[in-house]
């Protein structure tokens, strides 16, 4: 899948981390590796940042069916997609925030549809026009960043007409995976915050059915027949024990300290912790997936239609800043 290209290796003699620069399908890539951890990590800001591998001695922890082209002739969710400006769905195609009334197009630019018509997890899936900003390695880690103008895109700013600067730094640091994000309104208005992430994880070689699961949650939010917050919300979270059969499409809240959310069997343990930013998650595990997302979420999902004080607000001048990590233990 990889394309041959003369890397551009950087780190240590001891090679205890290193980071280059790839092309996958065409497309930019960094891959950062921890060979003492026996990590390896590949990003595609080429692919709108799409997260396209996670590999443990050898093995792979993320569902990717068809690879990156696929993804981006199909913008369906795999890997560890951005979900931005909004992750998961809307309730209608108006919404109002920050002062503005946005009519959504069905033909604007990134907009995707779900299963019940509603638009779905932002514009940005396998979007162009990241551009990568640094790339590190020393004895600690590996590390990229890249950053997003959205302000120059017009295109983009008809559906979310709030123009700033996106960041993302992607740290590998041993046995964990770091990805940190901030918003920068930096255009003189002010930017609804509403984004997520979308890991598919899954443990190669053991059966969905014996996957061992557990989400550290005070809440779960009650959805109406679309999938959209009610506003009520009900005790629950999610035990200790097998999957099994069970399935889920379910958001959180009043998470607990991280790392919330824990994925066992065949002596792997993954562990999504999400560090600053993130109050909600979506754990979402369909009738015969072959994998299970925790996703890291900065609002309940619809929040640009509902708004309220659950929906952040980024103020001229100011910044948003989340960060969540994968730590992957055998």
């Amino acid at each position: 899948m990889t394309d041959s290209k003369p890397p551009r290796p950087l780190g240590c003699d001891r090679v205890t981390h290193t980071v280059r620069e790839a092309v996958i399908d065409g497309l930019a890539a960094v891959e950062l590796s921890a060979p003492d951890a026996a990590v390896e990590a590949t990003f595609v800001p080429g692919a709108g940042m799409l997260g396209a591998s996670l590999r443990h001695r050898g093995e792979e922890l993320l569902h990717l069916p068809g690879g990156v082209s696929h993804y981006v002739q199909t913008g369906s969710s795999a890997g560890i997609p951005l979900l931005y400006p909004w992750a998961n769905r809307l309730a209608g195609w108006t919404y109002e925030a920050a002062g503005q009334r946005v009519e959504l197009r069905r033909d604007g630019a990134g907009i995707r549809t779900e299963e019940h018509g509603l638009p779905i997890h932002g514009l940005l899936a396998a979007a162009r026009g990241w551009d990568v900003e640094e790339i590190a390695a020393d004895d600690d880690s590996a590390r990229f960043s890249a950053g997003f103008d959205f302000a120059s895109q017009t295109d983009l700013l008809a559906s979310f007409p709030f123009p700033h600067r996106l960041r993302i730094v992607v740290t590998l640091a041993h046995n964990e995976l770091r990805v940190a994000t901030s918003v920068e309104a930096n255009a003189g208005v002010t930017v609804p915050v509403s984004f997520g992430f979308h890991p598919y994880l899954r443990l190669p070689g053991v059966a969905r059915q014996q996957w061992e699961v557990a989400l550290k949650a005070a809440d779960r939010l009650v959805l109406d027949h679309q999938l959209i917050p009610t506003g009520a919300r009900e005790p629950a979270g999610v035990d200790v024990g097998p999957l099994g059969e069970r399935t889920f499409d379910d958001g959180f809240s009043g998470l607990g300290a991280p790392p919330q959310f824990r994925l066992a069997g065949g002596g792997r343990t993954i562990e999504v912790a999400l560090e600053s930013g993130y109050p909600f998650t979506q754990l979402f595990a369909p009738p015969g997936s072959a994998f299970i997302c925790v996703e890291p979420m900065t609002a309940p999902t619809n929040a640009l239609v509902s708004g309220g004080a659950e929906l952040p607000l980024v103020e001229p001048g100011e910044r948003f800043e989340a960060a969540f990590c994968v730590i992957i233990a055998a």
